[in-house]
C-alpha cells in the first residue's frame, strides 16, 4: 500500500472504514457505518484493523462501535499508494489524504481538523471560562501544576486536570502546541519509573510516546 514500513497493507474496505472513522472523528457503530459508508465493519475486515491497533471495536452492545486509536490517526495521514486491485474511488480516497495531510503540515492535526469540523462532535466541556480556547486551557492547566515555567509536568497530573475536555481534543491540541517554541512534550527516558497512571496518559506523537510537558515564557 506504501513504501512507508509502519502503513500497513490494507484491502480497500479497510481503507475506507479508516477514513470514515477518521472524518467523522467520533465512534460509530455498524449501523452508523452502514448508513455513511454503505457497508459494516466486521469479519475479517473488523479482526484484521483492531488486530493492527488501528481501530478499537466495542463489543459489549449491540451494533458493535468502533472508533480510531491513535494508531489509526497515524497511520492514515501517512497513506499514499491505493489497495492492491483498487478501484477509482480508493485511488481518488488516496489523492484526497494525500492533499488534506499537504494541506494541514504544521498547521493542525487531522485529529483537531475533523474534530472542528464535524457538527456531530460533542463540544468539550470547558474547564475555565467558555471564552477560553482549548490552548489556553492548557496553558492555565500547566500553570496551575507547575512550580515555575519551564518545569516539567507529567502529562497523567494535566489529563486529570482537564479531565472534563475530551481526550482526542486535548491530544490534538497538544500535538499543535508541540510545535510551539515555547512547549516541549518528550518521552521520560526510564519508563519503568513510570506507574499505570502515567503509562496510560502517554501522548503518541509520530511513534514516540511522551509523557511530560513542560512551557516556558511565550517568545
Amino acid at each position: 500500500m506504501s513504501s512507508t514500513e509502519d502503513v500497513p497493507t490494507l484491502t480497500g474496505t479497510q481503507l475506507l472504514a479508516l477514513v470514515v472513522l477518521m472524518a467523522e472523528a467520533r465512534p460509530l457503530n455498524n449501523n452508523e457505518l452502514k448508513e455513511l459508508a454503505g457497508f459494516s465493519l466486521t469479519g475479517g475486515d473488523n479482526k484484521k484493523l483492531v488486530n493492527l491497533g488501528l481501530v478499537e471495536t466495542d463489543k459489549s452492545t449491540r451494533p458493535f462501535s468502533h472508533e480510531l486509536t491513535e494508531k489509526g490517526w497515524a497511520v492514515i495521514q501517512k497513506v499514499r499508494t491505493p489497495p492492491a486491485r483498487a478501484m477509482s474511488a480508493h485511488k481518488t480516497l488516496v489523492t484526497l489524504l494525500t492533499n488534506i495531510d499537504r494541506a494541514l503540515s504544521g498547521r493542525s492535526s487531522h485529529a483537531m481538523f475533523f474534530t472542528r469540523s464535524t457538527p456531530a462532535a460533542a463540544a468539550p466541556e470547558p474547564v475555565v471560562d467558555q471564552g477560553d480556547d482549548l490552548e489556553t486551557q492548557v496553558r492555565l492547566a500547566y500553570d496551575k501544576l507547575s512550580p515555575a515555567p519551564g518545569e516539567w509536568v507529567s502529562l497523567a497530573d494535566l489529563r486529570e486536570a482537564l479531565s472534563g475536555m475530551d481526550r482526542p481534543l486535548l491530544d490534538a491540541t497538544l500535538r499543535v502546541m508541540a510545535r510551539l517554541e515555547d512547549v516541549r512534550i518528550i518521552p521520560t527516558a526510564n519508563t519503568k519509573v513510570l506507574d499505570d497512571r502515567e503509562l496510560s496518559a502517554a501522548l503518541q506523537i509520530g511513534d514516540e510516546l511522551n509523557h511530560v510537558l513542560s512551557i516556558g515564557a511565550a517568545v
